[in-house]
């Protein structure tokens, strides 16, 4: 029996998955979106954390902007306010599920195990064998099979994992841990291993750990002027990322790959800050010279200027050391449509409205960071994504 061919596929249904089929929902086009709903926050996300960004920039985005994470918590009776008050993982988890439920009802929770193209657009073959076909198809494919280990690490193999790994820490209690990374996800993963009952130690190659001053609203008018506040953050950079990222698209190559790397980087939220601050012992500004893997556990080399090397065994190192977009490592992309999609540094070159250099194959997400910035690397992003790649696929 031959496929019938759909207009449009979506890979993937996290929030920027989900807010597309949502925008797609009544074009008139047949939509079909593969993947579990959320997946990426339940099962590669620790437990107990709490979302970096605030409440009014943590929405999934229906045509209308109607189901807000507001909205849903006003439903549930859930503490809500827009800015100031840290989002649950949980509570945004619950809330994307709803969306789903209410807004793409027609997500099939299957995961994808080949694209490639066909006479007809593309061809995908599901995990249970199942053939689809679709004129136009989407990936929107989140982070998680972006992570990224330093080399000096990678190759302890049982020893060493990266920390979209982990969604349940409790299973180290009693144990030795390292928590490599001075971000957000590093010194949320310490804190709540601390609070499993771990005994747990950071590493990190600055100098000081930079949390974020907790907000404060409402601010003068002239501190909004001079730092007014977006989705991203204070500060006219941000305000930019947020507002005008087909202005962003046009800068020079180097400007743009420099600004996605170097803006936003790694800063733990406020609110995490009293869990770690004398509480987790802090090996900061050293460099991992060496890691070898031990029985049982690993040892760490760290290197310091100035300063001989010292050592530390633990019985199990956790790399918060964020992600990296590499084409490559979406394994679900046949072998024979991958040198068509051009790339810088292994991050497809996307034009105006997301389109790759394969006809009909978009990116949306994370991985198209670097083609429209920082803005792509958080849910907010979702918002501009759907509304820009729905306008196109239904034009």
């Amino acid at each position: 029996m031959t496929a019938s061919t759909a207009d449009i596929a979506i890979i993937g249904a996290g929030p920027y998955g989900l807010s597309l089929a949502a925008h797609l929902r009544d074009s008139g086009r047949s939509v079909r979106i593969f993947g579990a709903p959320m997946d990426s926050w339940l099962h590669h996300m620790p437990r107990g954390m709490c979302l970096k960004s605030e409440g009014f920039a943590s929405n999934l985005y229906d045509p209308k902007a109607e189901f807000t994470l507001k909205a849903y918590c006003a439903d549930h009776g859930i503490p809500y306010a827009d800015i100031g008050l840290p989002v649950p993982i949980e509570v945004f988890i619950a809330y994307g599920r709803e969306f789903q439920r209410r807004y793409v009802p027609e997500l099939e929770n299957v995961q994808i195990a080949s694209l490639r193209q066909s006479s007809t657009g593309f061809e995908l073959t599901t995990a249970q064998g199942e053939i689809a076909r679709a004129r136009q198809v989407v990936v929107a494919a989140g982070i998680v099979d972006f992570s990224y280990l330093p080399p000096v690490l990678a190759a302890m193999c049982d020893a060493v994992s990266h920390s979209s790994e982990h969604s349940d820490l409790t299973a180290f209690k009693g144990r030795r841990v390292a928590v490599v990374g001075a971000g957000a996800s590093a010194v949320d993963t310490a804190a709540l291993l601390r609070q499993a009952g771990a005994d747990v130690e950071l590493v990190a190659r600055r100098q000081a750990i930079q949390f974020h001053d907790p907000p404060i609203e409402p601010r003068p008018l002239m501190q909004r002027l001079k730092a007014p506040r977006s989705g991203l953050g204070i500060g006219w950079r941000s305000r930019m990322c947020t507002d005008i990222p087909l202005i962003f698209h046009r800068l020079p190559q180097s400007l743009r790959f420099r600004a996605v790397e170097r803006h936003l980087g790694p800063a733990p939220t406020w609110f995490v800050r009293d869990a770690v601050v004398g509480k987790v012992p802090m090996h900061l500004g050293v460099t991992i010279a060496a890691a070898e893997p031990r029985e049982g556990g690993a040892r760490l080399a760290l290197r310091q200027s100035g300063q001989a090397d010292r050592h530390i065994e633990v019985d199990h190192v956790i790399a918060a050391t964020g992600y990296k977009v590499d084409l490559s490592r979406l394994a679900f992309i046949d072998q024979t449509l991958r040198p068509g999609i051009r790339n810088v540094e292994q991050t497809p070159v996307l034009n105006r409205h997301f389109e790759s250099s394969v006809p009909g194959l978009y990116f949306i997400g994370t991985a198209a960071a670097n083609s429209f910035g920082p803005l792509l690397r958080f849910a907010y992003g979702a918002h501009f994504a759907a509304r820009r790649v729905a306008a196109r696929l239904v034009a």
